[in-house]
């Protein structure tokens, strides 16, 4: 099907979104760069300024929640917000989508289950690295049983976040529709009908107009249960092309 270039563009990632995204991502990377260098002997015994590296470690660490404190309170980070709650929302497609049995008919939403876990793990890691850090730099109300288990914890954290960084990079470098989200703001809208089709027909319903919404809703929603029958690929084939830019 021939459509034209405004047409395949599919949003995806407002401004906001993007603008979190890679402020955490810089921090992430400061944070693990600086870390390194403190943790590990090989990289220790290179650096000329430990103690500015440590303080650079420290103030990245302290950063780090604002990106995403911001917005969520920012009054334009309404997506921001709706996407979050996206991520706190589990259905049956989303099981579905762990078999590989099953994999291919899961109608999954704007994130996989991965993706939603990659979230939950990353924030749950901000306040454990946070709560931890301030132990092991402010150290001195605290006894010494706490400062060695925030020690320990904290480094443990550090390890897997490194993992589960490189991961993410692996798997967003495989997928350049879906990176080009975070860079643009939008993906092929065929790549959206493919691999998100219920996220897909969830904002065809919503960009219809008052009239039309209705029946635009019945049609992508018809799509997305065809999608079940004929697998992703063919899920919201019948629907109507509509302008949608970045």
């Amino acid at each position: 099907m021939s459509t034209s270039t405004s047409t395949q563009q599919f949003p995806r990632f407002d401004r906001v979104e993007r603008a979190v995204h890679w402020c955490n991502a810089t921090l992430f990377l400061v944070l693990l760069a600086t870390g390194a260098s403190l943790y590990f002997p090989q990289l220790s015994t290179i650096v000329a300024h430990r103690h500015t590296v440590k303080t650079i470690h420290v103030y990245a660490g302290l950063l780090l929640p604002v990106p995403l404190l911001l917005g969520l309170l920012l009054p334009g980070s309404r997506q921001f917000r709706r996407d979050v709650s996206r991520i706190n929302r589990w259905t049956t497609d989303d099981r579905r989508w762990w078999s590989r049995r099953t994999r291919s008919t899961a109608q999954l939403g704007k994130f996989n289950p991965g993706q939603k876990l990659n979230a939950i793990f990353v924030a749950a890691a901000i306040v454990l690295m946070l709560m931890t850090g301030s132990i092991m730099r402010w150290f001195e109300p605290f006894p010494d049983s706490w400062r060695t288990g925030a020690t320990f914890v904290h480094d443990w954290v550090f390890i897997t976040l490194l993992v589960v960084i490189v991961g993410h990079i692996v798997f967003a470098f495989s997928d350049p529709d879906s990176l080009r989200s975070m860079v643009r703001g939008w993906v092929p809208e065929q790549w959206a009908r493919r691999e998100r089709p219920r996220w897909w027909a969830d904002e065809v319903a919503a960009r219809s107009g008052p009239a039309d919404r209705r029946d635009a809703s019945g049609d992508a929603a018809g799509d997305v249960g065809a999608g079940r029958e004929q697998g992703p690929g063919e899920a919201g084939a019948r629907a109507s092309e509509m302008p949608v830019g970045d």
